[in-house]
């Protein structure tokens, strides 16, 4: 019987990023949520529901390998979830919403607290990029601050388009194949 090695991955980012639909287009299982309606009038002009714990999706790659995608939830209120969803992290993806640049500071803020306290790769997604006022990836990045030297890709994605959220899950994997071959 062969043993499937699971592979975590956490997906966070500010309020309203797209996380939870970031798992929900790829997993291949229904994704667990644990969303509450939003409560304050701001939140409430955004979006109806928002998760208070976690989402957690799940991909099969291939005979060996399975994918387990955990959503942080986006408000700094549920931070303390992070440190829990973030141990044994194997990469970490920040999704930043790309057509609203009030969030890049939170997103900056995110990206700072998981580098500190786990250290493995880590790639952002510039998301909603099927929308017409949405940054450009690269504007993004100078934006965050993300220098070449933090080794951070900042990557164009659509949260809603499958092959869009492939394309940033397969370089984080190859990232994260790349530094565990190099560790021998």
């Amino acid at each position: 019987m062969k043993v499937i090695k699971k592979i975590k991955i956490v997906v966070a980012g500010p309020f309203a990023a797209g996380k939870t639909q970031f798992i929900n287009t790829v997993s291949e299982i229904k994704t667990v949520k644990t969303e509450r309606k939003t409560q304050s009038v701001e939140e409430k002009g955004v979006k109806e529901y928002t998760t208070v714990a976690m989402d957690f999706g799940k991909i099969r790659i291939d005979e060996e390998h399975e994918l387990y995608l955990f959503g942080t939830p986006g408000q700094s209120r549920f931070d303390f979830m992070w440190e829990i969803l973030g141990e044994g992290a194997l990469g970490i993806i920040i999704l930043v919403d790309s057509t609203d640049p009030s969030t890049f500071h939170e997103a900056r803020r995110i990206i700072n607290f998981f580098q500190s306290r786990f250290p493995v790769p880590t790639v952002v997604g510039a998301n909603k990029q099927d929308m017409p006022n949405a940054w450009s990836a690269e504007d993004v990045a100078t934006a965050l601050d993300i220098s070449e030297d933090e080794g951070i890709p900042v990557l164009p994605v659509s949260a809603i388009d499958k092959e869009s959220v492939k394309v940033v899950l397969l370089k984080l994997l190859n990232i994260i194949k790349e530094e565990l071959t190099s560790q021998g």
